[in-house]
């Protein structure tokens, strides 16, 4: 899997469920965007913009013409359902720890809220200094899981700011810069409202032919399942994806290894002979549909150059 070519030239994508979101909530179904311009919005490089536009274009979201992209009808009903408010400089420095703030809301979704240490760990792990959720009933915003009210001076601050409603929530994200602390706060609501879903028919899931945009949902589920290890995908006649540190690092990947997999259809445990991933312990496992080898995943134990006991054990093949 791990070794083999990977994609060269130019910048390596960089980007996660934000910049989808951020792209989504930028675009509308009357002004057209240039692909330029709306990388400078995402603050990210062009390639990995056209990997967005690309994903939001399979999605049926947008429309792409001589004059720049659109929201489809489908792209607007999406953006409606995902849509969060932003405020920055809420001025919330009492609450917060890091030297920008800006505050979401994200409508109708206080019972969803647990402690508010939730949010804070997903902005973290985004690259924000940490997050702070309120919840917001009765006409006032609390602390979750006690009646203790937020101080009037902030409270008016963000009602002034905000439209709140009964049951909103609002999740103020800080960081050392805007984007840190915007992201953060973006990140902790997506996951509120249980993250971006596309909705896709189940033939449309999963191919021999999938592309590395495809199987994003389905290498990050096993990223996060093995603790971050990072993780490949590619189907059987496409180029695939590679994953580290939660971001897509190349979304036009192949390896030996994942090749190999695809061809024997089962699943192959060994060290990495070359590629990013050489002298490195790797196991790959084919995926099937309709008894056919349509794609093959892996993970490496980039643990075992430690000398740490693997997160995953791999056994040699003497012992399957």
């Amino acid at each position: 899997m791990m070794s083999g070519s990977t994609k060269m030239g130019g910048p390596l994508p960089k980007f996660n469920d934000y910049h989808l979101w951020k792209a989504l909530d930028s675009l509308d179904n009357k002004s057209p965007i240039g692909r330029k311009k709306l990388a400078e919005v995402l603050g990210i490089g062009e390639g990995s913009t056209r990997t967005v536009i690309s994903i939001l274009q399979e999605q049926g979201l947008i429309t792409i013409g001589k004059s720049g992209i659109l929201l489809t009808n489908k792209g607007m009903e999406f953006k409606k359902k995902t849509h969060m408010d932003i405020v920055r400089d809420i001025g919330a420095s009492d609450l917060t720890i890091g030297e920008k703030d800006v505050a979401v809301r994200v409508p109708k979704m206080a019972n969803t809220v647990k402690f508010g240490c939730e949010e804070r760990d997903t902005a973290i792990k985004s690259g924000a200094t940490g997050a702070t959720t309120l919840i917001y009933s009765g006409g006032k915003l609390m602390f979750p899981g006690s009646d203790y009210p937020v101080d009037k001076v902030l409270q008016d601050r963000i009602k002034a700011k905000l439209p709140l409603k009964n049951d909103d929530v609002i999740i103020i994200g800080t960081g050392p810069t805007d984007k840190a602390a915007e992201m953060g706060a973006v990140k902790a609501g997506l996951e509120l409202m249980g993250g971006l879903r596309f909705n896709r028919e189940l033939e449309d899931i999963l191919s021999s032919r999938s592309t590395g945009n495809e199987l994003i949902s389905l290498a990050f589920a096993i990223h996060d399942l093995v603790g971050g290890l990072p993780v490949c995908a590619k189907s059987r006649d496409n180029l695939g994806i590679r994953i580290e540190n939660g971001k897509v690092i190349d979304n036009a990947y192949t390896g030996q290894v994942l090749e190999e997999v695809i061809n024997a259809g089962t699943t192959i445990r060994k060290v990495a002979v070359s590629g990013p991933y050489k002298g490195i312990r790797v196991i790959v496992t084919p995926i099937e549909l309709d008894s056919r080898i349509i794609a093959a995943i892996g993970v490496v134990d980039i643990r075992s150059m430690a000398g740490i006991d693997n997160l995953i054990r791999l056994r040699s093949d003497d012992n399957d």
